[in-house]
């Protein structure tokens, strides 16, 4: 599985590092060197800025939003420079060795990190990914809310 994009500022990094590596997943993050945090490694990934060598090497791609609102300092020249680099866009994928799924948690920034072509093509299940996720979070809230007791 590979991470793709903003893993300084995402939650979605951390917590997806986490359950990935402890089913026993390989992960791979891509992204500009000032968007890896320090030390990330430590936690039993490997990183990569060589977008084209990380599609290929994955099956699935978690591309995450390029977050501008957290940032308080340019972290990459321009969203321009960034598509460039690290963007997924048709021609991207038709350089691939294989067809891999495609997840993005949304909010997208189209055109930044992902093309509209691409989020909205068979490659990819952001729209399952999103509409699951609802229900997932309404679920927890149900038994936090709840006194019913789960056992292990």
């Amino acid at each position: 599985m590979a991470i793709l994009g903003d893993i300084l500022h995402s939650r979605v990094a951390l917590s997806n590092i986490y359950a990935l590596k402890m089913l026993g997943a390989n992960v791979k993050l891509c992204a500009p060197k000032s968007l890896i945090p320090k030390n990330i490694d430590s936690l039993g990934v490997t990183i990569s800025d060589d977008l084209m060598y990380v599609l290929n090497w994955c099956d699935a791609v978690n591309v995450l939003r390029v977050q501008n609102e957290r940032m308080d300092i340019n972290y990459f020249p321009s969203n321009r420079e960034y598509n460039q680099n690290f963007g997924i866009n048709k021609q991207t994928l038709e350089k691939l060795r294989k067809k891999i799924v495609i997840l993005h948690p949304g909010p997208i920034n189209r055109g930044v990190e992902i093309s509209s072509e691409v989020a909205d093509s068979d490659n990819t299940i952001i729209l399952d990914q999103v509409e699951n996720g609802v229900a997932i979070r309404m679920a927890i809230i149900f038994l936090l809310g709840s006194q019913i007791k789960i056992s292990a």
